[in-house]
């Protein structure tokens, strides 16, 4: 289903994979196009369903019409513009062209879930008393890093390390059966912050789930401590809809 929408606009860009999670695809114009430094053709359209590699999450996988591309943030004039992916061809398009975006929606779901779990694992790792200093919500490589202003001796032995995981899953998943909500709030200067219900909130510009009972599989391996950092790794994906 082809969905309207409505949503800040910025730069003459509507950026509707902020709005719209779920949002599939969408009827459009392309607003602006170009060329990369290496000479590819790129189109920016106005409706943007693509969010492009950042902030610790991967790119969408997303069409133009028929066309397969990647999108990526063009650097002068800040909006997210699509690529062509390999063996695609974008040269076509001209600025007023009316074109249908779409994204990979169940790839969508998967970095949403992982995006989301990640602010999850943050606040109960923040309830440690640590700070987190680094996150990456990669399928296969989500973890969160932060470091303990004060030594934390739990951490110094293996049965240790064990016992505080073990209190951040029981957190985790508290917070998860509590099927806490995520919203977002925009502020006067623009800034967008997601909360998850009153359990945390934080600047981003990523894609989430509606809610925590979104989550499913949520699951922590043991954490790990390497050179001063605490990395909790975890893995993710959406429940089935």
């Amino acid at each position: 289903m082809v969905h309207s929408i409505a949503a800040s606009r910025v730069g003459g860009q509507i950026s509707a994979y902020l709005d719209d999670t779920y949002l599939e695809q969408v009827d459009t114009r392309v607003i602006a196009v170009g060329e990369t430094t290496d000479g590819a053709p790129w189109a920016a359209v106005e409706h943007c369903l693509f969010h492009p590699q950042g902030g610790g999450q991967p790119a969408d996988r997303g069409w133009l019409g028929d066309a397969e591309i990647v999108p990526v943030r063009e650097r002068e004039s800040g909006l997210v513009v699509a690529t062509a992916a390999d063996g695609g061809d974008l040269s076509g398009l001209g600025v007023g062209e009316p074109v249908r975006a779409r994204i990979d929606l169940q790839a969508r779901m998967l970095h949403a879930a992982l995006h989301t779990a990640g602010h999850l694992v943050e606040a109960v790792g923040r309830a440690q008393g640590w700070e987190m200093v680094g996150s990456i919500h990669f399928p296969g490589q989500a973890r969160i890093e932060f470091q303990a202003p004060d030594a934390d001796a739990r951490l110094a032995d293996p049965d240790g390390r064990e016992a505080v995981t073990a209190v951040l899953r029981a957190a985790v998943a508290a917070a998860v059966a509590d099927e806490l909500t995520v919203t977002v709030r925009y502020f006067a200067d623009g800034q967008r912050v997601v909360h998850l219900g009153g359990l945390h909130s934080a600047p981003c510009g990523g894609t989430h789930v509606r809610g925590l009972g979104d989550l499913a599989d949520v699951v922590l391996p043991t954490l790990k401590v390497k050179k001063g950092r605490i990395r909790v790794s975890y893995t993710a994906t959406h429940r089935s809809r």
